[in-house]
């Protein structure tokens, strides 16, 4: 009985060291690629955005020469002349729509999404006189595509010239008179989607961005402030951050959800498959020898490369068919190894009924507990907790030197 008990020890231990090798491939599969792989969706679709409140300034700033305005001995006709080094942004309104659509490359999902926006800002000329104003608008992305970009001064298109990131467009505006600007453009980015304040602690007056998604899952990036309202739609939420006179350092955004990730869920099992393989072992020496039922150390090896089948076949269905297809494929095929391998070994009644009941519940409901964001570890402890106290009834009147005298 000793050797028999060593043996099947022996063969439990080789196959959890074949499962962490089988998880450490997979980890490294997944995330030694990680950085080129976003950087190529990053190329196709378009890198995260971060949507800057625009700057204005006195146009005339950009033709003076270097020297101007650097004497302190100025006279006031002098002064009158100098630009002005910045407009007040006296009104925000803007709008967001957020339509996620994800895409996979290798084993990972990337939240990328499409983006379509619309702001209204309201500059005021401080000045006694008219000056000329000039608006910019730092591109949200670099990397991103922008279509039917349009800058509106008065509700009128003008044109804008580019530089780099930045846009940039002008008009004249009398004294002491508000300009309302509009930036309106379709684009596609990656991840968050977050609007900017400016450097550092700055005011924000008469601010409104109201945000929609077609996502429930959504979440707020760290360091943002979180909507001020909240209503849930058919197919999202739509978000209002509403503010009348804000000082803060902190942007606003929204993170949108990841699909379910096929490269770590299917190694984070394959880590797990130990435990699901011990309680199906004791679960199975437990039975045949109340049994009296003759089970070499042969069939545990046999026993353990069905399971090793699950996770070895797992691994590489996840990033060629759905998640769940793939889970329920490989489940499948575990199953069906174990059932018809005990049935011809010892019965199909045991097959049947005690090896497939336990290897459904150790393997298949314990690697689906990894679906449960938040709940597998509560889960599985449920589940081991209900073997023991199963275990425990069954064998409680059991004399077990004589058992294992017998055997």
């Amino acid at each position: 009985m000793i050797k028999r008990i060593v043996a099947i020890v022996f063969i439990y231990l080789c196959t959890a060291a074949a499962w962490v090798v089988l998880g450490a491939t997979l980890f490294h599969r997944t995330y030694s690629a990680e950085e080129n792989l976003r950087g190529q969706v990053e190329s196709i679709w378009g890198a995260a955005h971060i949507q800057r409140a625009p700057v204005a300034r006195d146009g005339r700033a950009v033709d003076l020469p270097a020297e101007v305005g650097r004497s302190d001995s100025r006279s006031a006709t002098d002064a009158a002349t100098l630009p002005v080094s910045s407009f007040p942004l006296e009104r925000t309104r803007a709008q967001v729509a957020l339509t996620l659509e994800p895409r996979q490359k290798g084993l990972l999902w990337y939240n990328t999404y499409r983006v379509a926006f619309q702001g209204e800002y309201t500059f005021r000329n401080p000045a006694d006189r008219p000056l000329r104003m000039l608006v910019e608008w730092k591109l949200p992305a670099a990397q991103a595509l922008y279509d039917d970009l349009v800058v509106l001064a008065e509700g009128r298109p003008v044109e804008f010239r580019q530089q780099g990131d930045t846009i940039a467009a002008e008009a004249l505006v009398g004294a002491h008179q508000t300009v309302p600007w509009q930036l309106r453009y379709r684009s596609q980015g990656l991840g968050a989607w977050r609007y900017d304040f400016g450097d550092g602690v700055t005011r924000v007056r008469d601010f409104e961005l109201r945000l929609t998604t077609n996502c429930k899952e959504i979440d707020f990036p760290q360091d943002t402030l979180a909507a001020t309202e909240k209503r849930p739609t058919d197919s999202g939420w739509e978000l209002l951050w509403t503010y009348t006179n804000l000082m803060t350092g902190y942007d606003l955004g929204v993170a949108l959800p990841e699909k379910l990730q096929p490269g770590p869920l299917a190694a984070r099992i394959s880590f797990f498959a130990p435990v699901s393989l011990f309680f199906f072992f004791f679960l199975m020496f437990l039975l045949t020898t109340l049994r009296q039922m003759d089970l070499h150390p042969m069939n545990y090896f046999f026993l353990a490369a069905a399971f090793f089948a699950f996770h070895l076949l797992l691994a590489y269905l996840v990033d060629r068919i759905a998640v769940p297809l793939a889970f329920a494929l490989s489940a499948a095929v575990s199953l069906g190894l174990v059932i018809s391998y005990l049935g011809r070994a010892v019965g199909w009644h045991f097959a049947w009924r005690e090896a497939g009941l336990a290897q459904f519940v150790y393997l298949v409901v314990f690697s689906s507990a990894f679906f449960l964001e938040g709940y597998t570890g509560l889960t599985i402890t449920i589940l081991s907790i209900l073997t023991l106290f199963v275990v425990m009834q069954m064998t409680a009147r059991v004399r077990w030197s004589e058992k294992f005298t017998s055997r």
